[in-house]
């Protein structure tokens, strides 16, 4: 084939963009034969046990790895001058009660944020440089940091405004080893544009399938594109969140277990489901059953690719 110096550079630049793009066939066959290692938790508050101790026996005996505890706040419209779990002797009981019922605490939930939200209360930020300590003093990583309701950050100026009260209180997180995970109702893209303006590794996302399906975002193309990397942990449930996993008609579970696989995540994935029965125990018996079957299914189907 003859080609004038115009249309070999053409040519070339060409077959190196869908080199680029195109994902060779070993690296397909990896990819899918990657086994889903992340680890099964529940938080408090889902169990109906928010802010409370007997959270952890109940995890344990539903059959979980993990529990995520809540840091607690004041009852309804009390001022509070400390976050509940700065308590020392508390965290020794829940360190104590995690020990005893060998179970690991996952990770915190600053649910005060639903309270004195960080887009705009002063408060907001003085309790999240607070939560940092409780953390590191329980042995947990990632601090979950929540933006529902009235604080919702729909806007930018609200997502800039956050960015940058975290890009203070993050040096503090940086030091002591814990990650602050933004859980919201904007888009991946959204929440990673905050987690660059913060100038900050200790800035990560709170995945949540349940809320980004819920907000027309497409849960399969998110996770693969934010990665292993940029997500701290996740909340599995249904949308709408009512109905027992796998009855929903938005989420396609086994293609979320399947991609959570294929990036590679290997942290905590939190059950926040519902009780449809009012049954705890069972209602979250069932819906664990039902995510350990899939990872099963995903982990036979990659041991046979691999092999």
């Amino acid at each position: 084939m003859n080609l004038s110096r115009r249309d070999f550079v053409q040519f070339s630049a060409a077959s190196l963009t869908a080199a680029a793009f195109a994902k060779p066939q070993s690296l397909l066959a990896y990819a899918a034969g990657k086994n889903a290692k992340f680890k099964l938790s529940a938080p408090d508050w889902s169990l109906r046990k928010e802010a409370k101790l007997d959270a952890v026996a109940l995890s344990k005996n539903i059959g979980f790895s993990g529990v995520q505890i809540s840091i607690g706040h004041g009852a309804r419209g009390e001022t509070i001058s400390k976050l509940p779990l700065s308590d020392p002797a508390l965290q020794k009981q829940y360190l104590d009660e995690a020990k005893k019922q060998n179970i690991r605490i996952t990770s915190l939930c600053l649910e005060i944020m639903h309270v004195n939200g960080l887009k705009s209360d002063p408060l907001g930020e003085k309790w999240l440089a607070e939560s940092i300590p409780i953390a590191k003093a329980l042995g947990v990583q990632v601090i979950l940091v929540p933006f529902f309701g009235k604080w919702a950050i729909k806007e930018k100026a609200e997502q800039e405004r956050v960015a940058d009260i975290m890009r203070n209180v993050a040096p503090q997180a940086e030091k002591l080893g814990v990650i602050l995970g933004l859980e919201d109702t904007i888009s991946a893209r959204e929440n990673v544009a905050i987690m660059e303006r913060s100038k900050s590794s200790a800035v990560s996302t709170y995945y949540d399938v349940g809320n980004s399906s819920k907000e027309g975002y497409d849960v399969i193309e998110e996770i693969r594109w934010l990665g292993k990397s940029r997500i701290c942990e996740v909340h599995l449930k249904e949308t709408p969140w009512e109905k027992y996993l796998g009855e929903g008609k938005i989420i396609n579970f086994p293609a979320v277990i399947d991609t959570l696989a294929e990036i590679g995540f290997d942290k905590w994935a939190q059950l926040e489901t519902s009780c449809p029965s009012n049954n705890v125990a069972a209602d979250f018996g069932r819906n664990l059953k039902f995510v350990q079957d899939l990872v099963t299914k995903r982990n036979t189907k990659g041991s046979a690719v691999k092999g």
